[in-house]
C-alpha cells in the first residue's frame, strides 16, 4: 500500500490564486461572475442581487431580491435588550469604531437558537420533512416519530422564546404575494406543520422557519441561504451602536455600588498583631 499522498490539486495552485467568481484587472475592470461590476451592475442591479450573484453564480430576478431586503428589514429591531445589539451598544459604551462594534455584534448573532445559525438547522428540518411525507408517511407521524425526542419536540424553524407567534412572517408573506411569487411545496408544507404544532404544542412557523420553506421553494441550498442572511441583523446594530456613541459615556445600565446585593461572608475582623 502507497503512502504517497496525491499533492496534484495544490500544486495546480502553487503561487497562483484561481477564483471562478472574478477579480481586479489592472486597466480592464472589475468582473464578477462573467459581468462586469460597473459597466454590468452598477445602475442596472440591487445590492442585494449583485450579493447573491457573488454567493451563487447566479443573478437573481429582481423580486428575489427584494424579498431578501426585505427580510433584513424584519431583523433590524433598534433595541438594545437583543443579545446581538447589546454588544454593539456596548461597543458605543466603550468608544470603539463603528466596524468593531458592529462585527462584534453579528458574530455574536451566529446562534443555534436565535439568529442566522438557526436557519441551518430549520432547513434541515423542513427538508427532511419533505422527504418523510413525500415518501413514508403524514406530517403527524413525522412530528411524533421524526421531530419528538426523548427530551421533547426539537423543530427548528418553529415557535419563539418569550413571545408566542411571528407578526413577521404574517407581513413577510403578505409581501411575497405582492410581489407575485406563488406557494411552493416546501412553504406549504411548512403551514401544514404550522397546523399540527399549534393545534398540539402551541408552536407556529417563526421566520427562519419561513424563510427556510421559501428560499427552498426557489432552488437555494443551505449555504447559500445561511450565507445571504449572515448580517442580517446589522440594521439593529447599527441603530443601537449609533444610540450608545453618541450619548455620554458609561450612560447604558449604569449601576451604584448600592444597585449590587452583597451575598457573601459577613465582615471579618482583621488580627493586628
Amino acid at each position: 500500500m502507497s503512502n504517497t499522498i496525491n499533492t496534484q490539486y495544490w500544486e495546480q495552485r502553487r503561487g497562483k490564486i484561481l477564483s471562478r467568481k472574478g477579480g481586479w484587472e489592472l486597466g480592464k475592470g472589475i468582473t464578477l461572475h462573467g459581468y462586469s461590476l460597473l459597466d454590468d451592475l452598477l445602475g442596472k442591479s440591487s445590492f442585494f442581487q449583485v450579493l447573491i450573484l457573488g454567493i451563487t453564480g447566479r443573478l437573481p430576478e429582481e423580486r428575489y431580491a427584494k424579498w431578501l431586503e426585505a427580510t433584513f428589514i424584519c431583523m433590524s429591531w433598534p433595541d438594545p435588550r437583543i443579545w446581538c445589539n447589546q454588544v454593539s451598544t456596548f461597543g458605543g459604551e466603550m468608544r470603539t469604531s463603528s466596524v468593531n462594534a458592529i462585527a462584534a455584534g453579528i458574530i455574536s448573532s451566529e446562534s443555534i437558537m436565535y439568529g442566522p445559525g438557526v436557519s441551518l438547522e430549520a432547513i434541515d428540518f423542513i427538508h427532511q420533512a419533505y422527504d418523510f411525507t413525500n415518501k413514508q408517511g403524514s406530517v403527524s407521524e413525522f412530528i411524533n416519530t421524526v421531530a419528538t425526542t426523548r427530551t421533547g419536540l426539537k423543530a427548528p424553524g418553529y415557535g419563539r422564546p418569550i413571545a408566542t407567534g411571528d407578526e413577521r412572517v404574517a407581513a413577510m408573506i403578505d409581501y411575497t404575494a405582492a410581489l407575485g411569487f406563488s406557494e411552493g411545496p416546501y412553504f406549504k408544507l411548512a403551514l401544514e406543520i404550522e397546523d399540527y404544532l399549534l393545534m398540539h404544542h402551541q408552536e407556529s412557523l417563526n421566520l427562519a422557519g419561513y424563510m427556510s420553506a421559501f428560499a427552498s421553494d426557489q432552488g437555494y441550498s443551505k449555504l447559500e441561504m445561511h450565507r445571504m442572511i449572515s448580517t442580517c441583523v446589522n440594521g439593529g446594530l447599527h441603530s443601537c451602536f449609533a444610540e450608545s456613541r453618541d450619548q455620554a459615556s458609561d450612560s447604558f445600565l449604569p449601576l451604584r455600588c448600592d444597585d449590587v446585593e452583597y451575598t457573601g461572608p459577613e465582615e471579618r475582623k482583621i488580627d493586628q498583631r
